[in-house]
């Protein structure tokens, strides 16, 4: 089911008349808009299969193996889980992703599964220590700010099974946050090039647009008024939208087979018609 006219036009509706504050840094700039993540899925060919009337959201990849889960009214502080189910080439993983982690960095991470980089990313350590990270002991980074945390752990019962956690929170004590504002957890089988494109996205210096009274993840992040206009802002999600469409065609296109040209088959002598 694709993103309709009427729905861009939703979502044109609520932005045409906020005006936009550079937001700063991404860690601490609170959830945004889900249709960021859920739109663009979308646009891929991802179907709803939740209840239309329900406030929760789940879709599904058009080959069946991904599931992305939006719930608003989680129990837990579990806004999103993402599951990938087992191939006979791969194995299944889960992913979760608290309240308070921006739209724009998950997409990232969507965007990552429905159009997959040809070149070889870096490594999540590594992709993080370019933006200018801290990192602790080598299986660990931290934000400039020390608000954020990337690490990898080792399950205390199997020293083999390692899992990647991101943290952001209140400011700690000698290396250690403080309250948690929220999370992200990727299982061990989670495919590292997945956790690159999240910890990616969450790194970027970039500033994310948020209205001057939306909720923000922390008091002490920084908002400026943008150079963008709340148009410009609308027109930057339905040019996005679109290229995912487009992208999404394109790889449908490959995907097909070619007709099989039959072989020509030799003519037959015809006997000599006798006179």
């Amino acid at each position: 089911m694709p993103v309709s006219e009427r729905q861009l036009a939703a979502f044109a509706e609520i932005h045409a008349w906020r005006m936009p504050f550079d937001t700063s840094p991404r860690h601490l700039a609170g959830p945004g808009d889900a249709r960021h993540v859920t739109h663009g899925l979308a646009a891929a060919g991802w179907t709803p299969i939740s209840d239309p009337l329900s406030a929760e959201i789940i879709l599904r990849s058009p080959d069946r193996r991904y599931r992305l889960q939006f719930d608003p009214q989680s129990a837990t502080s579990a806004w999103w889980r993402l599951r990938a189910e087992p191939t006979d080439a791969e194995h299944g993983w889960y992913a979760e992703f608290g309240e308070l982690l921006p739209a724009e960095v998950l997409a990232g991470l969507t965007d990552a599964l429905i159009a997959p980089s040809r070149t070889q990313p870096a490594a999540p350590l590594s992709a993080l220590e370019a933006a200018g990270w801290l990192i602790d002991a080598g299986n660990a980074a931290a934000s400039p700010d020390a608000m954020c945390r990337v690490e990898q752990r080792a399950d205390p019962h199997d020293p083999a099974i390692v899992s990647w956690h991101v943290e952001a929170g209140e400011p700690g004590q000698d290396g250690f946050l403080g309250p948690r504002i929220w999370h992200a957890w990727f299982d061990s089988r989670t495919p590292e090039h997945v956790v690159t494109a999240f910890v990616t996205a969450l790194a970027d210096p970039a500033p994310l647009q948020r209205a001057m009274f939306e909720r923000t993840a922390h008091y002490t992040v920084v908002q400026q008024p943008s150079p963008l206009t709340p148009q410009q802002v609308v027109d930057a999600h339905t040019t996005r939208i679109k290229t995912i469409r487009a992208q999404a065609r394109a790889a449908r296109r490959q995907k097909q087979p070619t007709p099989a040209t039959a072989p020509a088959t030799p003519a037959t002598p015809r006997p000599a018609v006798r006179r």
